[in-house]
This record gives structure tokens, C-alpha cells and sequence, in this order.
């Protein structure tokens, strides 16, 4: 009995871990039937399912994952973005502490190149792409000081350039892209998480606030489809408290409304758009980093579990190219940690 209480436990374990449906009948309640020697027997045979559970791959969920160049610089709490087929990937940690670094990366020809830095090291910053640039606002300089910067890269001169500042300095915020420009929400200023949400307009190099998220946060991810935006995850005082708060923000009448929580409560995620559906990678608690991959489909109001990450991380960046998704950087392991990995996500 021993032996089926143990594997029952596992069983349990692997099931809750892949989302395995169960198989109708306990350990326990076999073992009843099988006398003698054939106890173990049956728990061969049962580790052997509970493997075939492990290894399935419609148990892991569907989609399948490949590995590509590492990172040049190893590092945490990055931002990245895709500009015309290549993924810009900017600040964090390295391992010599707060980074301004910008490395390119081109799936074509699975290389790196290093771009000019930001003028100024920043971890924790917001991203987003409007009209070919890259706008990098907010995050927090070395020190955890929050900033309210705006700088505008453009990939043709490899250059920054500063801009309007922020009309609220914080990090660990989201941006969401919109008709009428950058839509920063969330994040973490001085006096705690918040609800904030500024927009930012690149044409007129202006700031304006908007109706701020129901729910203060930060750390979350934000993804933008058919004009609207969905602000994702996230977390208050700390990783401790991680949420799988989900609200959608209607740019058309400035409100928010509740939509389906994310299914695994998460925070220093990445979130990317493909398809029209929402992709939430990776996470941190105090018990460890995430590997799920869990997508969002706007239309339906539902989520879906996806073939989970190859190495759980947290701090990530993530974009999408050519219908497929790269996960980059991060840290394996919660709080100061950092990674050079690049795996890609191959939607099925």
C-alpha cells in the first residue's frame, strides 16, 4: 500500500504539472484487486501511463519548441520587441550589474550584432514599435530609482534620441501600442504599485493620461488586438503575491471591463500577440520560476494551455516573427539570476 500511496502522490503531481486527465481509478483502489506480487506489477504498469503522460505531447499541449543562438549578453528583466524581422533586445541585469546594452537578433540567419546602448542603463524598462522606432520608457536606473524617461531608437541611424518624459516615473510597467500612441500602464513608482495609465503620442511628442487600470499592479504583460488592449498578470508587493488579474481597456469610450483570469497566477512575465491571440511565457515565486505557455484568445473569452517552456524563467522578452515566437533572457531562477537563452515557440 506503501508503494500506490506513493505513486499516487506522483501520479497526482504529473497529472496537476501537464494537465493530464485523470485516469478513473486510484492507485489505491487497483491495489485492492491485486494480490501478492502482482502489486507491483501494477504499479509498474501505472508509472508506466503516468510516463506516457509525461511524454505526450497533447498532455504538454500543443506547439513545440526549438532552441537558437544565445543571447550574447546574459542577463535579467530585459525588453524586447520585433522591428521589420529582427528582435531588439535592451537593459536588464547582466552580471555586471544594470545594463544599457542593445543586441539584434535576426531569425534568418540565426546571429546576433550589438547595436548602440542606451545613453542610460535602465532594468524594468516598458517597449513597444511605432512608426519603425523603438520607444524604451520608463524602468528604474541602478539603485531601483524609478525614472520617467522616453527614448526613441531608430534602427536606420542607431541612434537615441530623448523625448517627452513620462508624466509618472515608475518600472516594471507595460506598454500596449494603440491608434493613438504608446499606452504605459501599471508599474511601480515611489510611493508603491500602480494604477496609471499615460499614452504617449510619437507624432506629437505629447503625454496624456487616461482612465487608469481597475487594478494597481506591476510586473505584468500587456498585449493589443483588434484595438484594444489587455492588461495581463502581474503582481502586488512582491512575487509572493501574484495575480491572474485579466482586464481589457476599450480605447473608444476610455473604460476597462474584467475578462477571463489568466489561468496560472503569474508575474515578470513576457506577452506577445500572434494571430490575434495573446501569449503569456514565464513568471517567478517565491517557490520557483514558471514554464507555462498559456494563450488568449480575445474572441472567445478563453484561455488555452500550450507545450510549456523548456526552461522556466523569469524577467524574459519575448516577440514574435514569421509566425513564430522567441523567449529570450531571463533569470532561471526567482529574484537575481540571469540566462542567455533564446528558445523559440512554434505555434501548431
Amino acid at each position: 500500500m506503501a508503494i500506490w500511496r506513493n505513486l499516487l502522490v506522483k501520479e497526482s503531481r504529473i497529472m496537476k504539472r501537464f494537465r493530464c486527465r485523470p485516469l478513473g481509478f486510484s492507485p489505491t483502489q487497483r491495489s485492492r484487486s491485486l494480490p501478492g506480487s502482482r502489486v507491483a506489477m501494477g504499479a509498474v504498469f501505472y508509472f508506466l501511463l503516468s510516463a506516457f503522460c509525461f511524454l505526450s505531447p497533447l498532455a504538454s499541449g500543443e506547439g513545440k519548441w526549438e532552441k537558437k543562438a544565445p543571447v550574447p549578453t546574459p542577463r535579467t528583466e530585459v525588453a524586447a520587441a520585433a522591428i521589420e524581422g529582427k528582435i531588439y533586445v535592451v537593459g536588464g541585469f547582466s552580471s555586471k550589474g544594470t545594463t544599457g546594452v542593445l543586441e539584434v537578433y535576426d531569425p534568418a540567419t540565426d546571429k546576433w550584432e550589438q547595436k548602440a546602448p542606451l545613453p542610460v542603463p535602465l532594468h524594468h524598462v516598458g517597449i513597444g514599435v511605432a512608426g519603425g522606432k523603438l520607444y524604451v520608457i520608463g524602468g528604474f536606473k541602478e539603485g531601483w530609482t524609478p525614472v520617467n524617461t522616453t527614448w526613441e531608437y531608430d534602427p536606420s541611424l542607431d541612434k537615441w534620441e530623448q523625448k517627452a518624459p513620462m508624466p509618472t516615473a515608475r518600472g516594471a510597467l507595460s506598454l500596449g501600442v494603440l491608434a493613438d500612441g504608446l499606452h504605459a500602464v501599471g508599474g511601480v513608482g515611489t510611493g508603491g504599485d500602480l494604477a496609471t495609465h499615460e499614452v504617449y503620442d510619437p507624432l506629437k511628442n505629447t503625454w496624456s493620461p487616461k482612465k487608469p487600470m481597475p487594478t494597481a499592479r506591476d510586473h505584468l504583460a500587456v498585449g493589443v488586438v483588434r484595438g484594444k488592449l489587455y492588461a495581463i498578470g502581474g503582481r502586488v508587493a512582491g512575487f509572493a503575491h501574484n495575480l491572474s488579474t485579466h482586464e481589457e481597456y476599450d480605447p473608444a469610450t476610455d473604460s476597462w471591463s474584467a475578462k477571463a483570469p489568466l489561468p496560472t497566477a503569474r508575474s515578470g512575465i513576457a506577452g506577445v500577440v500572434l494571430q490575434d491571440k495573446i501569449y503569456v511565457f514565464g513568471g517567478e515565486a517565491p517557490s520557483g520560476t514558471f514554464n507555462e505557455n498559456e494563450a488568449y484568445d480575445p474572441a472567445t473569452d478563453k484561455w488555452r494551455a500550450l507545450a510549456p517552456m523548456p526552461t522556466a524563467r523569469h524577467g524574459l522578452g519575448a516577440a514574435a516573427v514569421d509566425d513564430r515566437i522567441y523567449v529570450l533572457a531571463g533569470g532561471t531562477r526567482p529574484g537575481a539570476s540571469i540566462s542567455a537563452i533564446n528558445e523559440v515557440f512554434i505555434p501548431e
